[in-house]
């Protein structure tokens, strides 16, 4: 169960920044959002939501990082998305959602604390305000399109590629070189095994592309990945 942070209070410009359909509330939704939203603090590793557990809500990151994965019988498990701090978990409520009845799992990665709407706020919400249901089902399919993504990449996508995007991506969301991330945690991200993420590495490392060290990746030629991130170099 997340931790209920009791000494916050949910401020309603952090409402207001991180759902663009606050503005389109009226005075006494807005003051019905702020009243029942509660702060929520998760610890690293903490399951936040699954198939079997009660659906949490929707949940908007100040804090931290959460990942959703698919999870096979046999345990094995396959990185859909990963969202950080400003982003909103929409899937975390999918049992106010028409339609979306797969099973989703969503952890923690980092200690994360988040706003939480409630399950039931958020439907009534929906059901009283079309840009609210407009924002979710916007927000689904912008989820759905990153889990296409995945899968494109996994199906018919070379694993030399398939970690180049992954740098390119990561790099994109730094703004540096550097990647603080151990190769089990790429592996993992990228729904790949360790073996294949360390062997690319290497070679990688050889042909002058990154530099490994130890929990890291230093990215040495920038272009020349993002060509094989387009797939125009072998």
């Amino acid at each position: 169960m997340p931790e209920l942070d009791k000494k916050s209070h949910v401020c309603p410009d952090c409402l207001a920044c991180g759902f663009p359909f606050w503005e389109q509330l009226t005075p006494d939704e807005q003051d019905f959002l702020c009243r029942t939203t509660r702060p929520v603090k998760y610890k690293k590793g903490e399951r936040v939501h699954s198939p079997v557990e009660n659906c949490v809500g929707i949940l908007l990151l100040r804090t931290g990082q959460l990942r959703a994965y698919l999870l096979s019988e046999d345990g094995r498990d396959v990185t859909l998305y990963r969202l950080f701090p400003g982003e909103v978990c929409i899937l975390s409520a999918s049992c106010v959602m028409d339609s979306v009845n797969f099973d989703l799992y969503i952890d923690a990665e980092e200690d994360t604390e988040a706003y939480c709407i409630g399950a039931g706020t958020f439907r009534r919400l929906m059901q009283q305000n079309i840009y609210v249901r407009c924002f979710a089902y916007q927000m689904t399919a912008e989820r759905f399109s990153d889990t296409m993504w995945t899968m494109q990449q996994i199906l018919f996508m070379s694993a030399d590629r398939r970690l180049a995007i992954f740098l390119t991506d990561e790099l994109a969301k730094t703004g540096g070189t550097e990647i603080h991330m151990t190769q089990d945690q790429m592996a993992r991200y990228m729904g790949s095994a360790r073996e294949v993420v360390s062997r690319l590495l290497k070679y990688f490392a050889q042909e002058g592309l990154v530099r490994l060290y130890r929990g890291g990746v230093e990215v040495l030629d920038k272009a020349k990945l993002q060509e094989i991130a387009r797939g125009e170099q072998k």
